[in-house]
């Protein structure tokens, strides 16, 4: 039994593909497999969402706001020029305060995105910060209410990852948060690994490195042999991180990843089985 050798692995780090970031994992042919960035159709009903909701809180409070000095008798130049300033305030609270507190809170959703199913990401696929959402809402403003939109829709339509001015000043983009993954079958254990695999230690995947490598086995055969073994070995290293020991130095990646896939499947489902169990002597 031989080995191919490992290639060396290949580091995550900041691409220079427009809209990579830095947690995406990029083949030799700049394919990035990360969260499906949302359609400019899915961004323009939740935009119209979130600017009737905006522009009705606006009303609401310039309704109570003219009916307060309407109701003090305030028409003096003071109270006049009282009144533009907190009319400035109003615009601000409900057409910036809001989505930024929205977004803040929600980790990237506005009303809007809550119904179409959307939610604002880093470039990273990381949860957006204050200073971002603020970004966003500020650019947003001159954006859509100073413009009409035609900006922010301009720039989704030329954009890769369908973002406007205030995603591109953000570094930021909108994902679908509500999407159907279409994997292929499970990879099965190789033989040759899986002897190591059943005594290695496992740790926790993360989610992401997880797709990304039930992923690779369904774009493989579309890849040119150099981008299938540069992605196959950046993959293979960065699971390896996760096993102890290593697994073997001359093992091909694609059989590391295939291994370690597998075993966890396998001891996923020697937990479950032996939760259930449980729960089954618990409630008889």
């Amino acid at each position: 039994m031989t080995f191919r050798p490992l290639p060396p692995p290949v580091s995550v780090s900041t691409s220079a593909t427009t809209g990579v970031g830095r947690d995406d994992f990029v083949s030799g042919e700049a394919v990035a497999l990360d969260l499906p960035p949302a359609g400019v159709g899915l961004r323009i009903l939740s935009g119209l969402i979130d600017v009737v909701v905006d522009v009705a809180v606006y009303i609401g409070l310039v309704f109570l706001l003219l009916q307060v000095f309407i109701s003090n008798h305030f028409f003096d130049n003071t109270s006049v020029a009282m009144l533009l300033s907190l009319h400035t305030c109003v615009i601000i609270a409900s057409l910036v305060g809001i989505p930024t507190v929205c977004e803040t809170l929600t980790r990237g959703k506005t009303l809007g995105h809550l119904v179409v199913g959307l939610r604002t990401v880093r470039d990273d696929a990381g949860p957006i910060t204050f200073r971002q959402a603020l970004t966003r809402a500020m650019l947003g403003f001159v954006e859509i209410y100073s413009c009409g939109g035609l900006p922010a829709l301009l720039c989704s339509a030329v954009s890769r990852k369908g973002k406007r001015f205030g995603d591109l000043l953000a570094g930021t983009y909108v994902v679908r948060d509500r999407f159907s993954l279409n994997l292929p079958q499970p990879a099965p254990m190789p033989p040759e690994l899986a002897g190591w695999a059943s005594t290695a230690d496992l740790a926790p995947l993360p989610v992401p490195l997880t797709i990304a490598a039930r992923s690779f086995f369904a774009r493989a055969d579309t890849m040119t042999p150099p981008a299938r073994a540069q992605l196959g070995g950046q993959l293979a290293g960065q699971m390896a991180r996760f096993v102890a020991p290593p697994p073997p130095a001359a093992a091909p990646p694609e059989m590391v990843i295939a291994a370690i896939l597998a075993e966890r499947r396998t001891r996923d489902a020697a937990r479950i089985a032996r939760d259930q169990r449980l729960r089954e002597r618990v409630a008889g």
